[in-house]
């Protein structure tokens, strides 16, 4: 019965960073890496749009964030058009409705940080020229646009450029992405917001205290917005307590989120860390801790087990209605009345 659900289900995953993995192969393996490694496991787990963010690590920073920022758009285009009976980059819910009705997974271009920017408002409104549409601002540190959530001592609110990215971003049709921000940018971005917001991959902090997770006013207020909060599966964001790692505490999440926003307003945006984390490892150090609670998650490892939280809100007497809200329902209508 749950994997008949999944499946005829509109499944939407809001956080999948497996275009890092990708783009660090050369360019000629960009489309068939793509395809032998993350496309089957995409369709076992039944997703139909993917976000895939653009995520820049240290090593480029700050010199090379652009070039990157780059590159990896490129890569999405290029194994997008490598296996175009399968996927479709889509910039808009036309695109997404076109790419459902023929079979194929909607992926849509997100950027995280935003690092290639820096203060440069004006490049955002570029990056949508190429297919980006969804976009935040800060990632754990300090960015010129805003703080990210590890910096949240400071008590900082957007900077001017921040501000001019916010209004940008609206302007252009590119949904502000408030997770990583910090609660004091939180607060701000909803003060200013005019559109709908979207957190790709959160979780609740009401039942893990961490700070990359939303207090239930912040979960209210990306609500107020009609936005959507798409919780996040990894387990250092669900619990403090390794043993209680489970699908069934991803659960408890989505029910809070649920309780406190309301059933329109929540989302997947599943993070899956420990697979990307071993593809970008190089073979001389493929010692990954597997006792490290950031990644150890063999109930929820990768894209193909996604049919496992379906089984479990189902079972935790979910209605059906609902879990199809959260599967995807609500990103797709999210996406696209303010995408584009």
């Amino acid at each position: 019965m749950s994997l008949d659900l999944h499946h005829r289900a509109v499944v939407a995953d809001a956080h999948n960073d497996l275009l890092m993995a990708v783009a660090a192969r050369p360019p000629h393996r960009w489309g068939s890496f793509f395809r032998d490694r993350w496309l089957p496991q995409l369709r076992e787990g039944g997703i139909d749009i993917q976000v895939l963010p653009v995520f820049i690590d240290d090593q480029y920073r700050p010199e090379g964030a652009l070039r990157q920022t780059l590159r990896m758009i490129e890569c999405a285009h290029v194994l997008a058009e490598a296996n175009a009976g399968d996927v479709a980059l889509c910039t808009d819910g036309a695109d997404i409705d076109e790419a459902l009705a023929e079979r194929k997974i909607a992926l849509v271009l997100a950027l995280e940080s935003a690092p290639g920017i820096d203060a440069s408002v004006e490049l955002f409104a570029t990056l949508f020229r190429l297919g980006v549409r969804i976009a935040s601002i800060a990632h754990w540190g300090r960015t010129p646009l805003a703080d990210g959530s590890r910096e949240d001592a400071t008590g900082s609110r957007l900077t001017a450029p921040g501000v001019r990215a916010l209004r940008e971003m609206e302007r252009l049709g590119m949904l502000f992405d408030i997770s990583h921000l910090g609660a004091s940018g939180v607060s701000h971005v909803l003060e200013l917001a005019t559109r709908p917001l979207i957190a790709t991959h959160s979780c609740a902090r009401a039942l893990r205290d961490h700070h990359r997770n939303l207090t239930d006013d912040q979960l209210r207020g990306v609500a107020g917005t009609g936005g959507v909060v798409c919780v996040n599966f990894v387990p250092d964001f669900l619990t403090d307590d390794e043993s209680k790692v489970s699908v069934d505490r991803v659960v408890d999440h989505i029910e809070h989120v649920v309780s406190v926003a309301g059933i329109d307003h929540v989302g997947l945006g599943s993070d899956f860390l420990r697979e990307v984390v071993a593809d970008l490892t190089p073979p001389c150090c493929e010692n990954l801790d597997e006792e490290d609670p950031q990644f150890d998650f063999p109930d929820l490892a990768g894209p193909a087990d996604l049919p496992r939280v379906t089984g479990a809100m189902l079972r935790r007497g979910l209605p059906e209605e609902d879990v199809l809200k959260i599967l995807g329902g609500n990103m797709r209508r999210l996406m696209s009345k303010n995408m584009g």
